[in-house]
């Protein structure tokens, strides 16, 4: 069995890359409960001063989906919308595995 990753670039307002990367990682620490989401994971990039990238490995699409209608994740969505320009998502992958995914596929 086949995991779903997706791969995210969130392009922010100048000067609040460091407000989104925040909220994301406050969305990661709430990940930790559900473990349908194997790998969430905020990454930067010095030379993109307004973007934000998430990499996310989820058991399956539906898990991811029903992420999306928790909470939790409405209140922290909610939060970044006035900072996020944009959005690109980059990729829609199929894990296989690897080191940090759990090997019960």
């Amino acid at each position: 069995m086949s995991k779903f990753s997706l791969f995210i670039k969130f392009i922010v307002q100048e000067g609040e890359r460091d407000a989104m990367v925040d909220i994301l990682l406050e969305a990661a620490e709430s990940m930790k409960n559900l473990d349908e989401c194997e790998i969430y994971l905020i990454n930067i990039s010095e030379s993109e001063l307004n973007s934000v990238y998430v990499y996310e490995v989820w058991s399956n699409e539906n898990a991811h989906q029903a992420s999306l209608t928790h909470e939790a994740t409405q209140e922290l969505i909610k939060r970044a919308k006035p900072f996020i320009t944009g959005m690109e998502r980059i990729r829609t992958l199929e894990t296989k595995g690897g080191k940090g995914i759990l090997s019960n596929f």
